[in-house]
């Protein structure tokens, strides 16, 4: 019985030493296949048997269909499913320790790596240890991780080689720059049912290990400011350089984040550097964080320094200090930072260094000063990062530029009698601000000029594991639904909840959307057959898509509808936009 199993195993991969031809499958038939079956069951043997072949496949002439050869080292990665390949964990850069901490990233020493593989093909089978965690707020503690986590989980069809050009995708995750684990978003089921793109998800630095900032850092050559956020660029270089080894295409390259990973696309659309790493962008919930000057940061860091026990002397000495300290000290000092500091800005997150942001993002494209890329762009129905019930005192603790006349004008622009109750009001006022409108503020800009398209949604499905008495489509909602029932936790922990086969359905049919942008850059051109066409959105028209599942338990139907963006609606984001110096945002 085992040797049978071991002939039809080799028969398998000898087919997928050739995958294209085979993988012709129908969305509607990869829908069906459970998540885990191969990963959990077949796994580990597949595994072993890959090696193997590995070696024969090497006497032969040819490649196992999950080794990957970058001039400088082979990576052998997960046969995750029959026509996937997962590479978790491959450097991008030079682990940033030591002197190397609150520095911009090296360049990865591509002769360190060969000398060290030592001829061997080296395993990428596992996740790595993801960066260091800040705490959620939600009472834990953070710490978890690695300061050496410059990586890249890459993930492309079996057999994907030089040559075949496929599109990549480009994912940043969220986490409000403070926490955030890419294995909790894998993409081994995207490249499952569209194996024709290549996707890459990157970990950078967070919290205080990537964004520490006091002027001193640039003006004395202590470090770097918004060293995280160079990881990111860092890493669309890396893409650049050795992405075709994988079967993906430079000149194709789409970046996508949610939250502040959203963020992220937009500061990466008006930084000026590294606009010509990438050729289309998604902005999923946009988190429209203040970017404080580095002055304007300087009480946090002091509150900082003095908690990790580097409170004394100089600005240099304190760096000096804080950059000998041990990670757990420094891990503690932040979360003190979450919990304990009443400054106004009380977090670490991108700040306006005069170098790589000189305005901040949405003067930047109010002005048109932005990558001329076709966008899509997009949030949830209900959600907000305020808490509270005073909309005021809320905008005032996300917003600590917003005037008391700003605060004014916004009571006036959302009156009570605008919203069926103050809960409703309240997350509107606050949410449009926090998030939602950048909906409208960057797809108005895009959709203004004449050589992109721009296109937007609404996200209307909650979570089938939400209380059915619950009907708001919270922050995060999509992601829930596009990376398995994903619930992230503490420390880099997530939690896969079950879904439903109308959730898989729905599943299918997002992430069909989100491929054909990355493939034609027109999310209808590849979507499902029964999905609507998804319209652009224009000056003139403002057409969005409502993403929902349909309200009957019928899989081969779509519940996603086109509708139009409300004038109301409209005119209170170009409110939203006009406060946008005193924002920060």
């Amino acid at each position: 019985m085992r040797i049978k199993w071991l002939e039809h195993a080799l028969q398998t991969r000898r087919a997928l030493s050739n995958p294209l031809p085979s993988l012709s499958y129908r969305a509607s038939e990869l829908v069906d296949v459970p998540h885990n079956m191969v990963s959990t069951r077949l796994l580990p043997y597949l595994n072993v048997l890959a090696g193997l072949l590995g070696l024969a496949a090497g006497a032969g002439n040819s490649v196992a269909p999950n080794v990957v050869d970058l001039g400088y080292v082979k990576y052998r990665g997960n046969l995750s499913y029959p026509n996937t390949v997962a590479y978790l964990g491959l450097p991008y850069a030079e682990p940033p320790l030591g002197e190397r901490r609150w520095r911009v990233p090296l360049a990865l020493n591509t002769t360190r790596v060969s000398s060290e593989a030592e001829g061997q093909i080296v395993d990428l089978t596992t996740n790595p240890d993801f960066c260091i965690q800040g705490s959620t707020g939600a009472g834990d503690a953070g710490g978890a991780g690695s300061e050496d986590c410059l990586k890249l989980n890459i993930y492309t069809p079996a057999g994907a080689k030089k040559g075949d050009n496929f599109p990549v995708l480009v994912y940043i995750h969220g986490g409000g720059y403070v926490y955030g684990n890419p294995a909790n978003w894998p993409f081994d089921h995207w490249i499952h049912q569209s194996p024709n793109v290549v996707i890459a998800s990157v970990y950078y630095r967070l919290d205080s290990i990537g964004f520490l900032t006091v002027p001193e850092l640039e003006s004395e050559g202590l470090g770097d400011l918004n060293a995280g956020f160079y990881d990111q660029i860092e890493a669309l270089r890396f893409v650049k350089e050795h992405i075709a080894s994988f079967g993906g295409d430079p000149s194709k390259v789409t970046i996508d984040g949610q939250s502040a990973g959203g963020a992220s696309v937009e500061l990466h659309l008006t930084a000026n550097v590294g606009r010509d790493l990438f050729h289309q962008a998604i902005g999923q919930s946009v988190y429209r964080a203040p970017l404080p000057t580095p002055e304007q940061q300087r009480p946090v860091f002091n509150y900082y320094a003095e908690q990790a026990g580097c409170g004394s002397g100089s600005v240099a000495a304190q760096i000096a200090c804080l950059r000998n300290a041990d990670v757990s000290a420094l891990a503690r000092a932040q979360d003190l930072v979450m919990y304990n500091f009443t400054g106004a800005y009380n977090s670490f997150h991108p700040v306006l260094d005069g170098k790589l942001f000189t305005e901040t993002p949405t003067i930047s494209i109010l002005s048109g000063n932005f990558a001329n890329v076709p966008v899509i762009v997009g949030s949830t129905s209900n959600e907000t990062l305020s808490g509270g019930s005073n909309i005021t005192q809320a905008l005032k603790a996300y917003f600590p530029g917003l005037t008391q006349t700003d605060l004014d004008q916004y009571l006036e622009v959302y009156p009570s009698s605008d919203f069926s109750n103050e809960t409703q009001r309240f997350a509107v006022a606050t949410g449009e601000s926090d998030v939602r409108c950048a909906r409208s503020i960057i797809g108005l800009a895009a959709a203004k000029r004449l050589t992109t398209k721009a296109f937007t949604y609404r996200y209307n499905q909650r979570p089938s594991t939400q209380a059915a008495n619950d009907t708001n489509v919270y922050h995060s909602a999509e992601n829930w639904m596009m990376f398995r029932g994903t619930s992230t936790g503490f420390n880099g922990s997530t939690t896969f909840q079950p879904m439903t086969p109308q959730d898989d359905a729905f599943a299918a049919e997002l992430i069909a959307y989100w491929l054909s942008f990355v493939r034609a850059g027109d999310p209808s051109t590849f979507r499902l057959a029964r999905s609507p066409v998804w319209p652009a959105y224009t000056v003139q028209g403002k057409e969005r898509i409502v993403l929902q599942e349909p309200r009957t338990e019928n899989t081969s139907v779509s519940g996603s509808v086109a509708e139009q963006e409300p004038e109301l609606e409209t005119s209170r984001c170009a409110f939203v936009a006009s406060k946008a110096v005193h924002q920060q945002a």
